[in-house]
């Protein structure tokens, strides 16, 4: 039988970085390679009806005991496009505390003072890269403790309820659900499996949209330009500062949400603001959407009309309003971890996954921890041993009468 760590450094070797201005399905080509080899794989492992579908979407079945509720266990195989995902160099660390050096020839080093939650992780392997590239744990190795899961229920004699896998391109671009067949799916209730920390459980989530705002300005030459110029930037950057400093990302957490500037170009005929809103308060959520919009009025007034033109679009809403309806769904995982020797943390997610798109088309889906560290950055990192415990956590689910 394969191990979940063998399987995770197999997978994160494919550069599966997507990519939101693409306009298919998936974002990149490359996301299908690793599909089409996880097919492959399920086939030899003996998931008879494991097949890729035309989007890129990977699904299969264990059948289990008819009796029991059919689950699924769902993570996705792309990873940000925010780090490079490309030629990642991974070992694997025997961790005695203190700093790990990631890079002697760039002196680069995961550090115990910038990242605490090493102090839980001593004593630990951990999985990590050479500080060039992100890892690829979100959500390589949700898709890896699956697959090891899976494996585990067909060379075992255990009961267990039927398993339905989905595997989905481009969730970290907030479309890993659009294609998704819900109803050939076939599931009661399903968990994701894209979270942190070990023990965690998370059933809410941010209510999410993104923002684009196009700045028009005028160009003349800076020797003759005076009361003609009208600089793009300038307004770009008189229309960020309208925005509350209060509510950007490096000043909240817990239940806070943001409006966040996620990139910018510009020139002095057009510039362009992107921005991603989140709160998990649907009315703190459409006071934000509102506040941008207020903003874009306010420049429009002073300058004139069509200076900005100003584009919101919903991702996605908290899970919790259909998740709450049917606990069951978090209870059997809090049970499960239970049994397996987790403390449960339940905790909002400050982001979203394919499960909140999914609850609100009719498959309850909570998200559940990887053991993963530091997403979507180089000083991304993962315990092999807390790989090895979700394992045993979703057996554990799937086994529980």
């Amino acid at each position: 039988m394969t191990s979940v760590s063998e399987r995770f450094l197999k997978y994160v070797g494919y550069h599966t970085t997507s990519d939101e201005n693409s306009e298919t399905c998936p974002s990149t080509d490359r996301q299908k390679a690793l599909g089409a080899a996880l097919v492959e794989e399920m086939l030899a492992m003996g998931i008879k009806d494991a097949y890729m579908d035309e989007h890129g979407y990977v699904y299969g079945t264990v059948p289990g005991d008819p009796k029991l509720p059919t689950i699924g266990l769902i993570a996705h195989m792309d990873t940000s496009p925010d780090a490079s995902g490309e030629n990642i160099q991974t070992r694997v660390v025997e961790y005695d505390g203190g700093d790990v050096l990631l890079n002697a020839e760039k002196g680069i080093y995961l550090k115990e003072s910038e990242f605490e939650s090493l102090q839980n992780h001593v004593g630990k392997h951990l999985i990590v890269t050479d500080g060039t590239t992100l890892l690829g744990a979100d959500d390589k190795a949700g898709v890896a403790e699956i697959m090891t899961a899976a494996e585990m229920l067909l060379t075992t004699k255990m009961n267990h309820a039927t398993l339905k896998i989905g595997f989905t391109p481009d969730e970290e671009i907030g479309r890993g659900a659009d294609l998704f067949n819900v109803k050939a799916f076939g599931a009661d209730y399903a968990y994701t499996v894209d979270g942190g920390a070990i023990g965690e459980l998370e059933y809410e989530n941010f209510n999410a949209a993104g923002a684009k705002a196009v700045f028009t300005g005028r160009n003349i030459h800076p020797g003759s330009a005076k009361n003609k110029m009208v600089n793009s930037q300038q307004i770009a950057m008189e229309f960020h500062s309208l925005l509350p400093a209060q509510q950007r990302p490096e000043h909240t957490e817990h239940y806070e949400g943001f409006i966040h500037l996620t990139d910018m170009i510009g020139e002095v005929e057009q510039s362009t603001l992107r921005y991603i809103i989140r709160d998990h308060d649907m009315e703190k959520f459409v006071e934000k959407k509102a506040l941008m919009t207020a903003a874009a009025e306010f420049i429009n007034e002073k300058y004139g009309a069509g200076t900005v033109e100003l584009q919101l679009q919903d991702s996605y809403y908290n899970m919790r309003e259909k998740i709450e309806p049917c606990m069951y769904v978090v209870e059997r995982a809090l049970k499960a971890m239970e049994n397996v020797g987790m403390t449960p943390k339940t905790v909002p997610i400050r982001g979203g996954t394919d499960g909140a798109r999914l609850s609100f088309e009719g498959l309850p889906c909570p998200n559940l921890c990887t053991g993963g560290e530091n997403f979507h950055g180089r000083f991304e990192y993962i315990p092999v041993e807390d790989m090895e415990h979700t394992v045993k956590l979703l057996v554990e689910i799937l086994t529980t009468i």
